[in-house]
């Protein structure tokens, strides 16, 4: 019991912690390691850490551009071996990611063999693939022997790796980046190369400029030499449909959307048929997914306009679209399937980047470039000061030369009787310790005459050299004016045009374009999704609704429940709109497509739209844009309403008519005349003048006609010369000429008279 009490730990010991603070900083360790390690580029090179090392890796192979190429798997052993441990295949899938041209704007690998497509087919497998670096990859290395940035060691401290590269270009913006980190995500679009050196050199030039002096100002202009910032260029190309207002301030707030279409044209093939050849898709997309997508849309028949989708591509792209018919619009199709499938797509903007390499923050396109910009410049200042020392060792070591020949007998013999040469030397010719070093190592073959003169001219060069780069670094301006130059090189090495622009596709081209969206029809496109058949709309008292198909389709009494009958049956087709009115003065929409079919007894109309407890349906009707209808209430009182005011985009609806109990809306009556006939319960019938009566998109309205009993019954329009017209319960027809109608004409609001012999008992002005 004593030997067990003795080896439990006490009570303080350090190995009972707070789990709580545990976790915490547990946690908090983690994701500062994904946000900082992984998932967010360096404002500075635009790279991650596993891209920086691949980079770094394949500069000790010496994989330059000019030299030959080796296997992916050697690169991606070294990178694991020395400063990645992680999986090859994340390291792999990334090295095959630098090297795609439809996936990096400018390639930072070149890779020989398969490295995958735009189909979203894989790679071969490392063994089998071989790569380089691209000029664009050294340029981001340049001068990274000259002491220009820090190393750090790396995972297992046998070697160092590059803190961040140099950068000779603005690899963040011109390639972009994609990363999610915890609690945070970043999203960078690639950019055109010459855009941004000009933007680089107004923010040289203006350190102040704002975010809308970069962007460019007439976006639809054919693209120059000069041009600022556009927006983005995809390496895919595609069609930029964007406002400058809403490029700027996504720019401006580091966060935004930019909305990208593919490019297609109008291939005629004759007689009136055509076809649709998409060239150019969103960045991202994988094509093969795409035509995938499409076919599944056109075997689901919801693109009634589209017959067929075929993938024509070889190198280049082309998909070709098939329409229906050649009567179908063009315009109208591309609309519709940029709706539902990937032709379109935004792709967003989060520039969330590592400030100096640590802390992560939202920039502006401004920040981001003064970011690289600030960073060239501490490159600038470091090669500058190493390239001085090695001059000021080099200087040394001449100085030392010509003390030699100028005393060249003493220096052999010196060499040649001293014990000590190297202290004799010194002490002989006031020395320095590494210039009598450097006598002693000097080759007898450089004892000549000739030598002398070189070592003098070198001395001269070298001093001028050391002048102006000690002038350089005690200026601010010249060190921006020499960062200036450097950008002015960088954006003549990839011209947006080729000399005998014959490439138009070339590294250096703008490949995104502007492009102002076609007006279509919203009506046309919602349309387009509905294959057009003609339907009768049967509604029953109870408000139960169903959708044959056919005009005039057979109405069965078993149709109904019972105790159910038919409240009203209207012909319309699949593609219309139906408006309906309840008693609460609410229209509501309803899409004829979405309607049950014929079969059985329909469904309530309560389960498509919110009706209010209580209310009921009072009249159902077709949809017609520009029409215009009078609506009323129990009491009389209406106004003018116009069709387009009355469709309702939510299923609650839309208060047309305010109404307060008892009274309740009881007609919508289609407006078609320049006269009014309204009759009441009372059975009392007048004529007024259209004009009298108010237009409102909302409302109580204005009193149609004047009650002592009862309330409004019915309404039509009429055109005087054309008289007033009513049908019997007998299905007789009646009609009375504007002269006949003297007794019963008069101003709204007024009781009227008792109508004509042969009006219809039922009040109504159809019995």
């Amino acid at each position: 019991m004593s030997d067990d009490a003795d080896t439990l730990p006490p009570p303080d010991d350090q190995r009972i912690v707070d789990l709580k603070q545990a976790l915490e900083e547990r946690y908090l360790s983690y994701a500062l390691s994904t946000i900082t390690q992984r998932a967010l580029p360096d404002a500075r090179d635009g790279l991650k850490p596993v891209h920086r090392r691949i980079i770094h890796a394949m500069r000790l192979l010496r994989l330059d551009p000019g030299q030959g190429y080796k296997k992916s798997a050697r690169i991606v052993g070294d990178v694991i071996g020395k400063f990645h441990p992680h999986g090859d295949q994340s390291i792999y899938d990334a090295l095959v990611r630098l090297a795609q041209d439809f996936a990096l704007r400018y390639p930072l690998v070149d890779g020989q063999g398969n490295f995958g497509n735009i189909d979203g087919d894989s790679a071969a497998a490392m063994r089998y693939t071989e790569s380089r670096m691209t000029e664009v990859a050294t340029r981001l290395l340049e001068g990274i022997t000259e002491d220009a940035i820090d190393f750090k060691p790396t995972y297992d401290g046998e070697d160092e790796e590059p803190v961040v590269l140099p950068s000779n270009f603005p690899n963040l913006l011109a390639n972009g980046s994609t990363g999610i980190a915890v609690g945070m995500a970043t999203s960078v679009p690639p950019h055109n190369i010459v855009e941004l050196c000009n933007a680089a050199l107004k923010l040289i030039h203006n350190p102040a400029a704002t975010t809308d002096e970069l962007v460019h100002a007439d976006l639809s202009a054919p693209p120059s030499m000069e041009d600022l910032v556009r927006g983005p260029d995809f390496p895919t190309g595609g069609h930029l449909v964007e406002s400058r207002s809403s490029i700027v301030h996504s720019y401006e707030t580091g966060r935004g959307a930019f909305r990208l279409r593919a490019v297609w044209h109008k291939e005629e093939k004759g007689r009136g048929v055509y076809q649709i050849v998409v060239t150019e898709i969103p960045y991202g997309v994988q094509k093969s997914r795409l035509v995938e997508k499409i076919a599944e849309l056109l075997l689901a028949k919801k693109l009634p306009l589209l017959k067929d989708v075929r993938d024509e591509s070889a190198d280049d792209i082309r998909l070709v679209l098939e329409p229906r018919a050649g009567t179908v619009d063009a315009v109208i199709l591309m609309e519709q399937l940029f709706k539902v499938s990937e032709l379109e797509l935004r792709f967003p903007l989060n520039l969330n980047l590592l400030d100096k390499g640590t802390t992560p923050r939202v920039m502006s396109l401004a920040d981001a470039l003064r970011a690289w910009l600030d960073h060239r410049k501490v490159v600038l200042v470091r090669r500058s000061e190493h390239r001085l020392e090695q001059i000021a060792n080099r200087l040394e070591v001449l100085e030392g030369y010509i003390v030699a020949y100028l005393n060249l007998d003493e220096v052999i013999r010196i060499i040649r009787e001293e014990d000590d040469a190297k202290a004799s030397l010194m002490a002989t010719f006031d020395l320095t310790d590494n210039q009598a070093e450097a006598i002693l190592n000097m080759r007898l073959r450089s004892l000549r005459k000739l030598e002398e003169i070189e070592l003098r001219k070198e001395h001269a060069n070298l001093t001028a050299e050391q002048g102006k780069l000690q002038a350089l670094l005690a200026s601010d301006k010249r060190q921006w004016g020499e960062i200036a130059k450097q950008v002015e090189a960088l954006k003549k090495a990839y011209p947006l045009f080729e000399a005998d622009d014959t490439t138009p596709h070339h590294l250096g081209a703008r490949r995104t374009v502007f492009f102002d969206a076609p007006t279509a029809d919203a009506a046309e496109i919602s349309e387009a999704f509905i294959e057009r058949e003609p339907i009768t709309v049967i509604l029953s008292e109870k408000g139960w609704i169903r959708a044959p198909k056919g005009h005039n389709a057979p109405i069965d009494e078993k149709g109904f429940k019972a105790g159910d009958r038919l409240k009203l049956a209207i012909n319309c087709e699949t593609t219309d709109k139906l408006l309906m009115l309840t008693t609460g003065g609410k229209v509501y929409t309803l899409g004829a497509d979405k309607l049950p079919g014929g079969r059985g007894q329909g469904e309530p109309v309560r389960i498509m739209v919110d009706i209010d407890e209580g209310q009921d349906i009072v009249g159902l009707f077709v949809y017609k844009p520009g029409a215009k209808r009078i609506i009323a209430s129990s009491a009389g009182y209406g106004f003018i309403v116009g069709e387009d005011d009355l469709v309702a985009n939510t299923r609650k609806g839309k208060q047309i008519l305010n109404v307060s109990l008892p009274e309740e809306a009881r007609l919508i009556v289609r407006c078609d005349g320049d006269r009014v006939a309204v009759i009441g319960q009372n059975r009392k019938l007048l004529v007024f003048p259209m004009a009298q009566l108010a237009t409102m998109t909302r409302g109580k309205g204005v009193r149609l006609q004047r009650y002592k009993d009862g309330g409004i019954s019915d309404i039509k329009t009429f055109y005087a010369a054309d008289g007033l017209t009513w049908t019997d319960s007998s299905g007789r027809t009646y009609s009375k000429p504007t002269e006949e109608l003297t007794d019963w004409l008069g101003d709204r609001a007024s009781a009227g008279r008792q109508p004509p012999t042969g009006f219809p008992r039922n009040n109504k002005f159809v019995g």
